[in-house]
Order: C-alpha cells, then sequence, then structure tokens
C-alpha cells in the first residue's frame, strides 16, 4: 500500500522595497470556509539580507498574501499556490531574480531659475495663481477715527460706564496702510466684506444693504475712499476682491426703489423707560442715529410724505407721532417694538420682495423657502427672479467692475435658485471678461446632496449643483461646467475630525468626491472664516495645538483649490473664541471678529511678523506661487494613512510636476510609484533625489515634502514647522 502524498510546504520570499521600514510582515487567508488566516498584522518575515525576507508555511497548498512593513505601506493583494520569488517591482520568478540592475543616473538638468515675485496683475489672468486673506474691513485696521461709529446693539461698555470699541473702527484708510503687511505675508488678493451703505442694529460686517450703489461713508475718508483703496492695492499688485449680497436687502429696504413700513427708531422707547431718557451709549434720549444732527435712522426719498418730513426735524423724538397702521400715539414706552424693528412679509412690496414669511425648521433643508423666504428679521428677501431686481444689482455692481474691482464673492447662494443666480453671475463675466466669480453656500456637511453622505438636503441647495448646469440631482455630469466654484465647504467639514484631532485619516474621503465639481481646482478652501471654524459645532475659532494649523495650511496651500485665510489666523488671532456674538450679552471684542489692529500698530507689527504661523504661511505662498502644478492641478494618486498623505498634482499645460508627502503629528515615510522618472528636487528641504518611477522620501513632523519634476529646489527659509 503506497503512502499518502504530502503537500509540500510553501516557500515565499519577498523583496522589501526602496523607502520601506525593515519590519516586514505577511497577512495571509484563503477563500475556504474555516481555512487557515493570521491576524493582522500577519507574521512576521525572517530577513535573509540583501533586502530579501522569507516565509515558510508548511502544508500550504496555496494561499492569499499582503506584504507591508507597519508603517502603511503595502503591497496589493497576492495569491500563491507554488514557492516563488516576489521581487520590488511586484514581478513573481520561480526562482531568486537576479540582483536589481544598476541604471546609470541621467543627466542632471540645471535647476531652473525660480522667482516667487508677484507678478503685475495684467500678467495673472487664472484668478488659480492667486491666494487670498479675507477681512471684516471694520475690524482690521483703524486709519481714521474720526469715522468711527458705534451700532445701536452689543455696545461695550468700561468700568466707568463709556462706550469702547466701535463696531465700525477698521476703514479704507487703515486697510490702505497695511497693504504692506498683506503682501508680506504673501497673499495676492484681498477679499473685503461688503463695502456697500448698510442699515441694522449690528451692520458693521456689511451684509445688511441699505444702498448697493453708495460705498458707506463710515468707511472712506477724504483721502481714502473705495477708488482709493482699489488704486493703492493695484500699485502693489494686489487684487481686490467684493462680497456681494444677492438674496436680501436690510429690513429698511433699498434707498430710491423700495421702502419697508417702519416707525421711525427715534421714537422708539423701551419698556420701563420714558421718552426722552433713553441712555444707550452714544445713543442719548433715543435710538436714531446719534451721527446725524436728527437723530434719525434712514433718508429713503420713497419714504411716505410724513416719514420724510419728521426726518428733518424733531431731533429729540418727542414730538407725537400718530402709528398709520394702527391710529395710535408714540413716543410710548414698550410700544410695539415690531412696528420699529421688524416686518409683515404680507405688506412688502411684491415688485421687490418675496412675502412668504422666515425660514425656520425643517426649511433649512428645503429649496423653496431657503429661496422664497426671508433669513432674519434684518434679511429681507429680494425677489431675485424679477426684472426690476436684476437691473438694479446687476448695474450697481457693474460700476464696481469699472471702478477696477477683480472678483467677486457672492454671499447666501443657496438661498437663490440656482440658474437665477446664474443669471447675475454671467452678466457680471459679460461686463468684465475674465472676471472671477465664487459663492457661499455654507453647508455643515460634505454637501453631496441627492448623492448620499449623510446631507439631509437635497443637491438643488449643495455647492456642486451651482458649479454644474445639468438637471439631475443624482448625476454631476449630466452638465457641464458652470463657471461658479464655491467655498470648499465640504473640505472644510472634514477638518473637525481630521486635522483638529491631529489626523489626515478619512479626509480622502471628501477628495475622492471632486468629480462631483465643474472645476474642483477653482474651488476656495479655507480653515476657519467669519461663519464657522472646524470646531465640533462649527462655532468657534480653530483652537487646536499650534501644530495642527500648520498641518492644515501644509494640506491646503498644496491641495487642489485656491487657499483663503481669514484674519488673524497667521497669529492665533481669538484662538477659540466664538465666531460671533453668542450670549445675549456679548460684544465684538469676545468674538473672533474682534478688533485685530492692535496687532499691526508699528509698535507690535515686528512680533505679529515674527509669529510661528506668519512665518509659515509667507513660506506656503512663496512655495505655491513659484509651482503652477499646486495652482492649477488636479489631485492624483492620493493616499493617506492618518499621519500621512501623499499625492501627486501634475499640470501638463505647463509642464509642472509635483509629488507631496504630508506628515501631521510624527515623521512619516513616504512612497510613491507610476510617476515620471527623472529629477526631484524638495521645494522645502532641497533634497534631490533621481527616480526611475518610483519616489521614497522622509518628512519630518507637521511638515512638507514637495518634490518637484526638475524643479528649483529648496524655496524660502525653514521654519518651525516646514523644515
Amino acid at each position: 500500500m503506497k503512502g499518502l502524498a504530502t503537500v509540500p510546504d510553501l516557500i515565499i520570499h519577498f523583496e522589501r522595497p526602496e523607502g520601506w521600514a525593515e519590519s516586514i510582515h505577511c497577512h495571509y487567508w484563503t477563500n475556504r470556509l474555516g481555512g487557515p488566516q493570521s491576524e493582522w498584522p500577519g507574521v512576521a518575515m525572517e530577513p535573509q539580507g540583501d533586502d530579501w525576507y522569507r516565509l515558510r508555511f508548511p502544508g500550504k497548498p496555496s494561499l492569499y498574501l499582503v506584504f507591508h512593513d507597519r508603517h502603511g505601506r503595502q503591497t496589493p493583494d497576492q495569491f500563491r499556490s507554488v514557492s516563488g520569488w516576489l521581487n520590488a517591482q511586484g514581478h513573481w520568478s520561480a526562482t531568486k531574480p537576479d540582483p536589481r540592475p544598476t541604471v546609470p543616473p541621467p543627466v542632471t538638468p540645471p535647476r531652473p531659475e525660480v522667482s516667487t515675485a508677484l507678478r503685475p496683475i495684467h500678467e495673472r489672468t487664472d484668478f488659480r495663481e492667486e491666494t487670498i486673506y479675507f477681512l471684516l474691513t471694520t475690524r482690521f485696521y483703524d486709519g481714521d477715527p474720526s469715522n468711527n461709529f458705534f451700532c445701536r446693539d452689543r455696545i461695550e461698555f468700561d468700568a466707568a460706564g463709556n462706550p469702547v470699541d466701535p463696531h465700525w473702527r477698521g476703514d479704507f484708510r487703515g486697510l490702505i496702510q497695511r497693504l504692506d503687511y498683506i503682501r508680506d505675508l504673501g497673499f495676492s488678493a484681498i477679499w473685503i466684506t461688503p463695502p456697500v451703505e448698510n442699515r441694522s442694529g449690528l451692520d458693521y460686517h456689511g451684509y445688511h444693504a441699505y444702498d448697493w450703489t453708495r460705498i458707506d461713508p463710515r468707511l472712506e475718508s477724504p483721502d481714502a475712499t473705495y477708488q482709493d483703496l482699489i488704486n493703492a492695492a493695484h500699485a502693489k499688485d494686489i487684487k481686490i476682491i467684493q462680497d456681494v449680497v444677492v438674496n436680501h436687502s436690510c429690513q429698511y429696504g433699498i434707498r430710491g426703489k423700495v421702502h419697508i413700513d417702519h416707525l421711525p427708531i427715534k421714537y422708539y422707547v423701551p419698556q420701563g423707560s420714558e421718552p426722552g431718557q433713553v441712555d444707550h451709549g452714544p445713543y442719548q434720549v433715543n435710538l436714531g442715529n446719534y451721527a446725524w444732527t436728527n437723530r434719525d435712522d434712514i433718508d429713503n426719498p420713497l419714504a411716505p410724505n410724513w416719514y420724510r418730513e419728521r426726518h428733518g426735524r424733531d431731533p429729540d423724538g418727542s414730538e407725537p407721532l400718530i402709528d398709520p397702521k394702527t391710529s395710535e400715539t408714540v413716543p410710548r414706552p414698550g410700544y410695539r417694538p415690531g412696528r420699529f424693528f421688524g416686518i409683515d412679509p404680507q405688506d412688502l412690496d411684491p415688485d421687490w420682495y418675496h412675502q412668504d414669511g422666515f425660514i425656520c425648521g425643517g426649511d433649512w433643508e428645503s429649496a423653496r423657502p431657503l429661496q422664497q423666504k426671508h433669513l432674519a428679521g434684518d434679511c429681507i428677501d429680494l425677489a431675485t427672479e424679477r426684472q426690476n431686481v436684476k437691473d438694479y444689482l446687476i448695474s450697481a455692481i457693474n460700476r464696481y467692475l469699472d471702478m477696477g474691482v477683480d472678483a467677486l464673492r457672492i454671499d447666501t447662494v443657496k438661498h437663490v435658485e440656482r440658474d437665477n443666480l446664474l443669471e447675475y453671475v454671467n452678466a457680471w463675466k459679460a461686463h468684465k471678461p475674465g472676471l472671477f466669480v465664487f459663492g457661499e453656500n455654507l453647508v455643515k456637511g460634505y454637501g453631496f446632496g441627492d448623492l448620499g453622505g449623510g446631507d439631509n438636503g437635497p443637491s438643488q441647495i449643495r455647492p456642486w449643483w451651482y458649479t454644474r448646469l445639468g438637471d439631475d440631482p443624482r448625476d454631476p455630469e449630466s452638465g457641464g461646467d458652470s463657471g461658479f466654484p464655491q467655498l470648499d465647504f465640504g473640505l472644510f467639514s472634514t477638518f473637525r475630525d481630521t486635522v483638529s484631532k491631529g489626523t489626515y485619516a478619512g479626509t480622502t474621503q471628501i477628495l475622492s468626491m471632486d468629480w462631483i465639481y465643474g472645476d474642483v481646482t477653482q474651488l476656495v478652501t479655507f480653515l476657519q472664516n467669519h461663519d464657522v471654524g472646524p470646531d465640533n459645532d462649527f462655532k468657534y475659532r480653530f483652537k487646536g495645538e499650534q501644530w495642527m494649523a500648520a498641518a492644515a495650511y501644509n494640506l491646503l496651500w498644496t491641495a487642489r483649490g485656491i487657499p483663503c485665510l481669514y484674519y488673524g489666523e497667521e497669529v492665533e488671532f481669538m484662538k477659540g473664541a466664538p465666531q460671533d456674538v453668542e450670549g445675549e450679552r456679548d460684544t465684538l471684542s469676545q468674538t473672533g471678529r474682534a478688533y485685530f489692529g492692535d496687532h499691526l500698530t508699528d509698535e507690535q507689527i515686528n512680533q505679529t511678523q515674527s509669529h510661528p504661523i506668519y512665518r509659515h504661511l509667507q513660506r506656503l505662498n512663496l512655495i505655491r506661487r513659484a509651482i503652477p502644478a499646486l495652482q492649477k492641478a488636479r489631485m492624483s494618486h492620493l493616499a493617506e494613512w492618518g499621519s500621512g498623505m501623499r499625492f501627486v498634482r501634475d499640470h501638463a499645460e505647463s509642464g509642472s510636476y509635483a509629488v507631496v508627502g504630508l506628515a501631521i503629528g510624527s515623521d512619516q515615510q513616504i512612497a510613491i510609484e507610476g510617476i515620471p522618472p527623472g529629477i526631484y528636487r524638495d521645494a522645502v528641504t532641497g533634497a534631490e533625489i533621481i527616480s526611475h518611477g518610483r519616489l521614497a522620501f522622509t518628512v519630518k513632523a507637521n511638515s512638507a515634502g514637495i518634490y518637484v519634476l526638475n524643479g528649483p529646489g529648496k524655496i524660502g527659509k525653514d521654519g518651525i514647522y516646514l523644515r
């Protein structure tokens, strides 16, 4: 009787690829129920010398295998039923292959000259070449105290009862005086909050427009008009981005176009007070505008005769006035505050406004109420589909384009139906060919809409929809690029769970969806702005560790999109503070919108410019400016493993090719295959590597490796985080 045949051992050899750690493991399994398999990370392989490792599987006829180094590098799945040798290039052979061939080094091309100087504006026709500095003009730098102004809400008082910190504090003169600061930081475009004339109890930020045809006088000085600002910025090759509100006006209407019924605020007397005894800081006696002789709040020529007659007299607001709507007499303590501050949607002029009430509850995730109802009591929803509204807003903004404004940012995008809003965008582009226009569609999530991903709202109110022209909410590619990129709230929303916790893990989830946007390279990326920050509830300025912020900027400045910085981020200004007022008694000095100018005084500016994050951003701007691929290319070869990321930016049009590796929290080994052979030079360290299709390098914690094919080498000086 013959003995049973024995199954020979399976002996596997594996060659460690260049750049892998020396702790090689093999994880194995079968597709048979109950078959042998290892627990991750598998079995340590036995070193054999010359980068070869061996592992014996007694009596195993066939196995699936994965080889890895426990540092994020691994092979694709392998299958083997006979013994063999797997070389570093991924090829199996029955016997040990010959040693790696020695390839003669290619002829090293000369290092190209690199210029990090800011080119003239007329040469920069692609806005992806820019990086953006976003500021609230009234909170940036005070160049002219004579135009300072207190809003009537949220006034701050010192211990002696004196009002301090005027809401309208920064101005165009102050911004002109600090253009060199922004330019030195490396930014080539400045996004300012809406400069048109505003009216509201808290209108310092500019989002309560009263007259789109006039610049608010609280921003200008005789020697520092809006035109002066544009001219001064252009003289330094800095572009100006004007913020524009299309969706709504203030609660008083539009000067010269439409009036909303109210009683003059100077006749308002709070409950518990008496006429002539209102004490609200600068607003002594009544709440009328303290800077106007007759203490009124608006000057609309379309107001009723009785209103315009009272505008010119009775500064104390004490002469009895009969409310034409109720026949009751004011001033009277506690009389119907809504008659002074509120609106009745049904009484609005339908030629100018929608009449469907206020957004509430589930309205925030539904297209029609979002686009037909009013945001708030001081944000009254314009009938943007009507021709008279279009004519007014388009012609008003055309005037600023004629003055030299270089780009527009559109506020509250999802509150205007896409095709309707594109009428405005395309009209401005037609008026100024080449104009860059981007929008704000605030989403606290990925913004996938009907594509899935946990969003409640439909595609029609999500950012990607506005970048497309198709009509299928489940198929972004049903239509082409609309030419209207958006602020990248999808990528921003990942930061709550990634960089704010010291990891990149999960970032690729949103980057893998780049295909849904019309042109993802034109999205405007950011870590925080005046509305949101990457905290659990998106309410606060970034309050993570400094190294986390540095690692976030490394990603934003090397990934696709146009980076945008919110003023003060460069010195961790108001770190952890709420972005906007929260509590009933909060004032601006307690928020992320506090006055920044104290850091920009002649006495403090050198210290400000020595901050590690300032220096970090300064160098990132230099590097991005010198490498076209970082400005304009899409991303490929993307992978992340928590503490690290790597990707390629390949811009064929300019011949610029960059391999990027990022490290957060700890040093990382980066390896990438399938790239063009040649000489790669790191813009961060200056290191030079000859590649034959594979590149491996080390990145220090919270730094970056930016290896550019035939690149110039090191750009800028080492800092704490970029080294």
